[in-house]
């Protein structure tokens, strides 16, 4: 998955790329990208969307909202992109993390 132009499909949700907050979450995932099942979100997962919130919204962005709150966060970033059935990993974290305002974190 190393191939993969994660800018060019950030953009397809985003005018502007933050190319240093992309290399944070390459960085942060790491391993994961590598297996295929990984490198994706599964938004009909209630356990994947669990883990999405306790490691990157709490753990890695030290977001402090409930869990209610966040999982809000979360879903309105599988609405946004409902129409890709491949949601990729970093993209998915960097749209959670640019609408928290939270990009400079990366």
């Amino acid at each position: 998955m190393a191939d993969v132009d994660y800018s060019k499909d950030i953009q397809l949700y985003t005018s502007s790329v933050n190319a240093a907050a992309v290399a944070g979450i390459v960085k942060f995932l790491g391993i994961a990208l590598r297996g295929k099942d990984a490198s994706y979100v599964s938004c009909s997962s209630k356990s994947e969307l669990d883990t999405v919130r306790e490691s990157f919204l709490k753990r890695k962005l030290k977001m402090t909202e409930d869990d209610a709150a966040l999982d809000a966060r979360i879903k309105a970033v599988c609405e946004q992109m409902k129409a890709d059935t491949s949601k990729h990993r970093v993209t998915f974290y960097y749209l959670l993390a640019e609408k928290a305002g939270k990009l400079g974190d990366l």
